[in-house]
């Protein structure tokens, strides 16, 4: 919805606000905020809002923390969800800048939202008017133990698509529904997923900037909800081992300048255009470099294994569900691709800056023309994929830096302040991990030697 600071003001008073949450993302996809009594409210509208940005992980250093918050006014909303006895609260997403010559303000080049506006920016300069993008998050639901911490103790023991009383959440998962449908969410469906306690709602798609915020909203809600109802959500990739983990289906088409979509062509077999195609290629050209970015953190990795429906394998298919990419059979305007290896983990803005310059490189011929895949990936040989041309993503963390730091267009999708801050950040993760003594360790070594 497009708002004018006037409108602003008017909800602000009707609506007896009386706090503003100004909200951004870091660069490890953490959702910050600075609250500001209303009083603030013309400071917010100015952009003279300031944080310190040294102490958020991979912002600035100590001596050039003064940070400005300007907030994107389309983004108002008032949280419904909240507890109302101190007043309502509102928010604004906002894009972070640093102070500029002359006293303005420039764009602070480890800002995500700003990331992906500039990617998207470079886009709309090869032709096309907008980047949609849906997305199918996962999460699992667990209870809270006495003094309200979270336990890995599944809510339920239900599976896919079942309902109650096997799937006891489902009147946690209504309430979130209905919250999120309360601040102009339009759902699509809600349902229980494969594992015990795991769980999926799927949303409208969005313009990629858009869609990205929804996510953050979406698990902000989700979290908050699943509070009130006793129970702990969780967007950790691979909680417990033995089940199948919770990913981030990616959506994605491209538009043309015309309204059109780029990825349709009737005139073709399966219906997909030959941009379509070099777009697949050049996703599956830098998927080890992205993956990185998509799969972010150590626990990550114990979920793109085989076994568990996940897709480890590079590939590409208009049907196969063992391929990494796969092809809806929705055609016309609901031609996409739809991204499988994504987590819940990962910073969307971020993610999503990664997998449209894979495509685009794909798009200006820069990446060789890969084919579909029919057969079974999950069960098939080593031997067997690589005679078909499929390797694997990463199978840790850190192969993914490693990769990551040989691809330079994945450096340059997420720009030289975010890769220098997250590579030091993810080395250091991966260094704690791998000093790391696991009960796994200790049971299996500790008497037989």
């Amino acid at each position: 919805m497009k708002y004018t600071k006037e409108e602003i003001r008017r909800i602000c008073k009707e609506e007896n606000i009386r706090y503003i949450r100004m909200q951004f993302t870091d660069i490890m996809g953490m959702l910050k905020n600075v609250e500001i009594p209303i009083t603030r409210l013309e400071d917010a509208l100015d952009n003279s809002v300031m944080f310190d940005g040294s102490s958020i992980e991979g912002f600035v250093r100590i001596y050039e923390a003064d940070m400005f918050l300007h907030p994107d006014l389309d983004t108002f909303l008032v949280l419904a969800w909240e507890d109302n006895s101190y007043g309502k609260v509102a928010r604004f997403i906002c894009d972070v800048y640093r102070p500029g010559h002359e006293g303005k303000h420039e764009p602070f080049e480890g800002d995500p939202r700003g990331v992906l506006k500039r990617n998207l920016e470079k886009m709309k300069e090869k032709g096309y008017s907008a980047f949609n993008v849906g997305v199918e998050p996962e999460f699992f639901l667990f209870k809270l133990d006495s003094k309200g911490k979270p336990t890995l103790e599944f809510n339920d023991n239900g599976g896919y698509f079942d309902i109650s009383p096997i799937d006891s959440a489902e009147d946690c998962r209504r309430d979130i529904v209905l919250a999120l449908q309360n601040i102009g969410f339009t759902i699509e469906a809600a349902h229980h997923e494969v594992s015990s306690g795991q769980h999926e709602i799927n949303f409208k798609f969005d313009s990629a900037v858009e869609a990205c915020d929804n996510v953050q909203t979406f698990k902000l809600v989700v979290k908050n909800i699943a509070r009130r109802h006793g129970l702990h959500a969780t967007f950790m990739p691979k909680p417990i081992e033995g089940i199948n983990g919770s990913g981030m289906h990616v959506n994605c088409s491209l538009v043309t300048k015309d309204g059109a979509n780029a990825f349709y062509d009737e005139k073709t077999k399966n219906g997909l255009s030959a941009t379509a195609i070099q777009w697949i290629s050049g996703i599956i050209a830098h998927a080890k470099g992205f993956c990185f970015i998509t799969n972010p953190i150590v626990n990550s990795y114990k979920r793109i294994v085989p076994g568990f429906e996940a897709p480890c394998y590079i590939s590409w298919s208009d049907s196969n569900r063992s391929t990494m990419i796969r092809i809806p059979a929705a055609r016309g305007m609901k031609t996409r691709t739809e991204i499988r290896s994504v987590d819940v983990a990962s910073n969307p803005y971020l993610a999503i800056s990664a997998i449209l310059n894979a495509g685009l490189d794909g798009i200006d011929g820069n990446c060789k023309e890969v084919g579909p895949i029919y057969e079974d990936l999950f069960h098939a040989s080593r031997e067997e994929r690589e005679a078909l041309g499929v390797y694997s993503l990463p199978a840790s963390l850190e192969e993914a830096i490693e990769e990551f730091k040989r691809d330079s267009l994945m450096q340059e999708a997420v720009g030289g302040h975010i890769t220098e801050k997250l590579i030091e950040a993810k080395q250091q993760e991966w260094n704690e991990y791998r000093r790391h003594v696991s009960d796994w360790e200790i049971q299996r070594y500790l008497e037989r030697y």
